[in-house]
């Protein structure tokens, strides 16, 4: 099975996001640039996606968010609208979305501009747009998925946009709490639901459960496996030591391990459990650069069937990939610069006896990307 993927991205106006655009984008990106540069802001917009075309929920996102003043570049009186478009690759050709967010009061957007449209492959001709109106505050394409394939298709892949970061493994974070053993269809993107997915696994795709704690052994010797049970419809995070009987809770756990139980069972989810593009946000925090390596290849595997984007600060992360899957960003004057690379542009410093890696090559600051 072929799944759509984002072949293009042109964004202005959001965030450091002043303009940037993005053609053949890959099925594995690796954005790459100093703290400040614009990662999380590219992240950002694809949460802001999946608000819109979820649930028509942008208002409550843009609240959340601090408000429509600070979601534009420079703020309103600098600029007054987002413009977005991307376009979709499928086998039947190419679908594409625009819209414009222009700022209101008192301090919400408002669409200005919304179309779509889809191109049939071979056909060397566009289609004409189909026009969804103005002045309305929540994405008018939802109305259109149910009865118009190309709108379908368009939602389905960017309403499920989950943007991943497992940071915060705190005495506080949802790791640590006994979790609805039914919320298990997917992978929440703080990761709060692992248990239950867990327990899902081990009780439906018991190999694909055994296959995780493998991977998770190769890295952490002493796991044998997890050790999960449901008390009045309730999951805890556990897991059992080899050498003893004793489990462990997540409380017990260090960090890194727990971001690493994580992203080996996001990494290994069956492809109905993963949204249309998976995004990572500096999964190599707190690994060990075993696991750096081991996730880096898991990414790779997962992209030959789902786009994957992540950022990352990790030159061992990007090591596992080719310089024509690498996105550089860097802050000028205060805007995001992104550039994408090209391997022919290297090639004397990758190839010879005196051969670099792509991160090796981003330590010695030849392709950009550091303060």
């Amino acid at each position: 099975m072929s799944y759509p993927k984002i072949e293009s991205i042109r964004i202005k106006g959001f965030r450091s996001l002043a303009d940037i655009k993005l053609e053949q984008l890959p099925n594995a990106a690796v954005m790459i640039g100093a703290n400040g540069s614009g990662k999380s802001n590219f992240m950002r917009f694809f949460d802001l996606l999946s608000w819109m075309l979820r649930s028509r929920k942008l208002q409550e996102f843009i609240h959340k968010q601090g408000g429509a003043d600070d979601q534009l570049f420079g703020g309103s009186k600098r600029t007054s609208v987002i413009d977005a478009g991307l376009g979709m690759r499928t086998e039947s050709g190419l679908n594409e979305y625009r819209f414009t967010l222009a700022y209101a009061h008192p301090d919400r957007f408002v669409f200005t501009d919304e179309k779509y449209r889809f191109s049939k492959a071979g056909l060397g001709t566009e289609a004409s747009w189909k026009y969804l109106g103005s002045s309305h505050t929540e994405a008018n394409i939802l109305e259109e998925r149910d009865t118009v394939t190309t709108a379908n298709v368009i939602v389905s892949l960017l309403n499920n946009c989950a943007v991943y970061q497992f940071h915060n493994t705190s005495d506080f974070s949802n790791f640590n709490k006994r979790w609805d053993a039914d919320d298990s269809n997917f992978l929440r993107s703080d990761g709060g639901n692992l248990a239950a997915v867990l327990h899902r696994l081990e009780q439906e795709d018991i190999k694909r459960y055994e296959l995780i704690c493998n991977q998770i052994n190769r890295v952490l010797p002493m796991f044998d496996r997890f050790a999960i049970e449901e008390s009045y419809g309730k999951v805890s995070l556990r897991w059992k030591a080899k050498w003893t009987e004793k489990t462990f809770g997540a409380h017990l756990t260090s960090d890194g391990s727990l971001r690493f139980f994580a992203l080996v069972t996001l990494l290994n989810l069956p492809p109905e459990m993963l949204g249309g593009v998976v995004l990572l946000d500096e999964p190599e925090l707190g690994l060990h650069p075993a696991a750096v390596n081991l996730i880096g290849s898991m990414v790779k595997s997962v992209a030959e069937e789902r786009q994957v984007i992540v950022a990352t600060q990790s030159p061992l992360f990007v090591d596992s990939f080719s310089l024509d899957e690498i996105l550089v960003l860097e802050m000028r004057e205060g805007r995001t610069e992104l550039r994408q690379l090209e391997r022919d542009d290297y090639r004397n410093w990758l190839e010879g006896d005196d051969s670099f890696t792509a991160g090796e090559l981003w330590q010695k600051n030849l392709l950009g990307g550091r303060p």
